[in-house]
């Protein structure tokens, strides 16, 4: 088995993201060597036990990070902000492969231009999209049905009964800034507040959307090529709620343009992970993990650079799989569009 002897550091590892991941990890694996790390590990230690094979360390990013303390670490993942960028660019000074999830569009370039310094030697993969990769993915499995696409409108649903962590909340809070979205072909810096959208929910009801940077929005447009391009955040009752089940965390996705048919449409998708938020971006980490790894029968990934989650993750149905995790995905939902 590829990953025998593998050790992965989770910083964050046992809050409400990391510890989805780390038991992803652990069902998918029994001999990948675990650390949970954080500014209390001692909050780890019931997690480190149910999990086995796994430790907890005491890591606080202000003070710094030192891999000296650790034995050989073949990948970090970050589940926490990593506002000085330390734990990307340890690794790609010490060619070890690492996974991060709380970068916006416009916090990247340090990490891009030392890559252009510096050979890497392991997969170092900006996943800063919403859901670490999710969305954009489903995107990219839609994308192909269409010969020419004009426009992709994609939102996220926070339902304020999901409970999430502090990475969650710090992410739902950042739309209150500046946002970049494209626009007739034009790359724009936008201000939140000030350039909303109204979206249709499943229900038949409506939410305000604020563009968030996310890397969904570079991302789509690099595979797409749409003249317009945004990502949004919404805050509303979820499918999920609206069931009277747990709160899910429900992605909404209009693509409009051309189909290979040469029928002009507009697609509406809804995916909606019925265990909420910080394990749909669990999820999305995990993949990208069985990735880099080789984990399931997946080729280890040992080339070195710069990765997103759509360069990495190899799904011929990426929806198909995410149902494997309890996501289901409502296809289709089109109405034929009128062209003046």
């Amino acid at each position: 088995m590829e990953s025998q002897g593998k050790r992965i550091l989770i910083i964050g590892g046992y809050g409400q993201v990391g510890s989805h991941i780390a038991r992803l990890i652990r069902k998918a694996d029994r001999t990948i060597e675990i650390i949970l790390a954080g500014r209390n590990p001692q909050n780890g230690e019931l997690l480190a036990k149910e999990l086995t094979n796994a430790e907890t360390a005491y890591i606080n990013l202000e003070e710094g990070f030192d891999l000296n303390k650790f034995r050989k670490i073949d990948l970090i993942i970050s589940a926490l902000g990593d506002h000085s960028n330390i734990l990307r660019e340890t690794a790609i000074l010490n060619g070890i492969a690492c996974i991060t999830v709380s970068e916006l569009a416009d916090q990247i370039s340090p990490t891009a231009f030392l890559g252009l310094h510096k050979t890497i030697a392991a997969p170092i993969v900006f996943a800063g999209h919403w859901q670490a990769g999710l969305l954009t993915l489903v995107v990219k499995q839609l994308a192909a049905k269409f010969s020419h696409i004009t426009t992709v409108e994609t939102a996220g649903l926070y339902d304020e009964k999901d409970p999430v962590g502090p990475l969650v909340t710090d992410e739902v809070t950042d739309f209150v800034g500046r946002a970049l979205i494209r626009q007739n072909g034009n790359w724009l810096l936008v201000e939140s507040k000030a350039n909303t959208r109204l979206i249709n929910l499943y229900d038949g009801k409506s939410a305000i959307g604020h563009p968030m940077g996310t890397l969904d929005v570079p991302s789509i447009a690099a595979f797409t090529d749409a003249a317009n391009i945004r990502f949004d955040f919404i805050v509303g009752d979820s499918i999920g709620s609206g069931k009277g089940l747990e709160a899910s965390h429900d992605l909404y996705i209009e693509i409009e343009g051309v189909l290979l048919s040469g029928e002009k449409k507009k697609l509406r998708t809804i995916v909606s992970g019925s265990r909420g938020n910080s394990h749909l971006t669990a999820v999305g980490v995990y993949l990208i993990t069985e990735s880099i790894l080789g984990l399931n029968g997946h080729s280890e990934q040992k080339t070195g650079g710069l990765y997103l989650p759509e360069t990495i993750v190899s799904e011929d149905n990426i929806i198909k799989r995410l149902s494997e995790f309890g996501i289901n995905t409502i296809e289709d939902i089109s109405s034929n569009l009128r062209f003046n």
